[in-house]
């Protein structure tokens, strides 16, 4: 647990902007959370299982307050909910028993590449909108891929799941709002696996700022998800998609 008495206000706040920031990002475009906060807490130097477990207790108060948030606006599919949780649920926790155990980290770039074409191939798709919107047919076994993967990476859910939901022509705002609502059972999922696995080692200085400034901003991504036109949503999507995970892969290979 940090300390909560050796610490000025100024040495809080850079984290509470990041979790301002990373959630609103989040919140908006189903994605980029996780991504942002943990990328920040390994910058500085924390170990990639400790960052994850920080990260996942904080997206844990975040994405409550955003699924409920995402719920009032009518931004969720109840029934790709349900195809999503439960298998996004058993692989996150897998994900977080191989990250707290063994070394998963040699199969990050070639995740990172395949994103990193996903967000490119958003920005074509967002180019030629409307495209012949459909149901997705690939549900169950993403959401198993991509609860390992958020949390044996320390983030990437909603980059895995929305974007390749969005792939198969979903719509953008529903599918951003179900994403983020299913994430919530994920994310509990996982702190609850890290902290049989670590301990309270994750509770830093830095995730009590991530947690501040997320909570704050949980409820502002639901509004903009759902007033923005689908065809900026996947424009947004595309862009944050290949932004991050081609910097993700420049510092995985680099």
């Amino acid at each position: 647990m940090p300390d909560l008495a050796s610490f000025d206000l100024s040495s809080l706040l850079p984290f509470v902007a990041v979790g301002f920031a990373a959630q609103v990002v989040d919140g908006a475009l189903g994605m980029a959370f996780g991504v942002i906060s943990n990328t920040m807490l390994l910058w500085i130097g924390v170990p990639p299982a400790a960052a994850s477990a920080g990260v996942h207790t904080v997206e844990t108060f975040t994405t409550a307050i955003s699924g409920i948030s995402h719920t009032l606006h009518r931004n969720v599919n109840w029934q790709l909910f349900m195809r999503l949780v439960i298998p996004g649920v058993v692989g996150g926790v897998l994900g977080a028993y191989v990250l707290s155990n063994i070394d998963a980290s040699i199969a990050k770039p070639f995740i990172l590449a395949y994103l990193a074409a996903i967000g490119l191939y958003l920005l074509w798709r967002a180019w030629r909108y409307p495209p012949q919107a459909r149901e997705p047919s690939v549900v169950e076994p993403l959401g198993f891929i991509g609860g390992f993967l958020d949390a044996a990476g320390g983030g990437g859910w909603g980059a895995v799941v929305t974007s390749n939901l969005l792939f198969q022509g979903a719509s953008p705002r529903t599918t951003i709002g179900t994403v983020n609502t299913a994430e919530f059972f994920l994310t509990a999922t996982i702190s609850i696996t890290f902290i049989t696995q670590l301990g309270w080692r994750a509770f830093t200085i830095a995730t009590v700022g991530l947690l501040i400034g997320g909570v704050v901003a949980a409820p502002f991504g639901a509004m903009l998800a759902k007033r923005v036109r689908p065809k900026r949503l996947l424009l947004m999507v595309g862009t944050v998609l290949t932004i991050t995970s081609l910097f993700g892969l420049y510092r995985a290979v680099f």
